[in-house]
């Protein structure tokens, strides 16, 4: 990316979008899925009327309703202008135990856009990742590997702790998690929009590497999903590492 590399720049300077006008999505919500409902959500075809979506949103509470039909109104509701249909899905969204939570609240964070957009009259934007995010920050997955092959020692754990510690919250980002797993590290953590992330955690490296050189200077950073044991294992075999 251009310049220092962060998203806040691009969407500032390039894109001429004021500050409170960018959104992030904060739910953790699969990758396809958010693609699925974009897609469906730019290509209704034969869409209906105002009045005829206000006049079957109550099919969305019904259980005998088929899921594409009430797929189909909540993207339809999204697409009005009106408060009534925001209090609509924001009411969907209440039901517990509903199958279609990630969809609706795709839905909810569409019409809450449009309806800012048209209040304040100003443009708006919508981030969306896998690992969603907080506020004006985003969240990201990171992998660290022993430079040897050889699990961490104690000494080396309390290193990497110390160091994310550190330098993530001198950037006003924060750690959610951390483990260990023999010889990889595997973070998450939120880091704001304002921050090359990349730039972020080369420093990280460099700076646990004052103490013996141990993490291997390629690192896995992802904001598509948390990955699991066994996916970063078969990474590491695929890649020879």
């Amino acid at each position: 990316m251009e310049k220092n590399g962060n998203i806040y720049e691009l969407l500032t300077e390039y894109l001429d979008i004021r500050e409170n006008g960018i959104n992030i999505l904060e739910e953790q919500i699969d990758s396809d899925l958010q693609l699925e409902y974009f897609e469906y959500s730019r290509n209704q075809e034969n869409k209906s009327s105002a009045s005829e979506i206000f006049r079957d949103r109550e099919l969305i509470f019904n259980n005998d309703v088929s899921d594409d039909l009430k797929k189909n109104i909540l993207v339809q509701l999204a697409s009005i202008n009106d408060v009534e249909a925001y209090r609509t899905i924001e009411k969907y969204l209440r039901l517990p135990g509903t199958l279609l939570y990630d969809w609706a609240y795709m839905a909810l964070q569409e019409s809450r856009l449009l309806l800012e957009s048209n209040l304040l009259e100003e443009s708006k934007v919508l981030i969306t990742t896998g690992l969603g995010g907080k506020g004006l920050k985003l969240r990201y997955f990171v992998v660290f590997f022993t430079h040897d092959g050889s699990p961490f020692n104690s000494l080396q754990k309390k290193i990497i702790k110390s160091e994310l510690s550190f330098t993530l919250q001198k950037k006003g980002a924060e750690i959610e998690d951390i483990l260990f797993e023999d010889r990889f590290a595997s973070v998450l953590s939120i880091v704001p929009l304002n921050v090359p992330v990349q730039q972020l955690f080369d420093k990280i490296i460099s700076e646990c590497n004052q103490y013996g050189d141990f993490l291997f200077k390629d690192y896995i950073i992802t904001n598509h999903k948390v990955l699991s044991v066994e996916d970063i294992k078969e990474m590491l075999a695929i890649n020879n590492i």
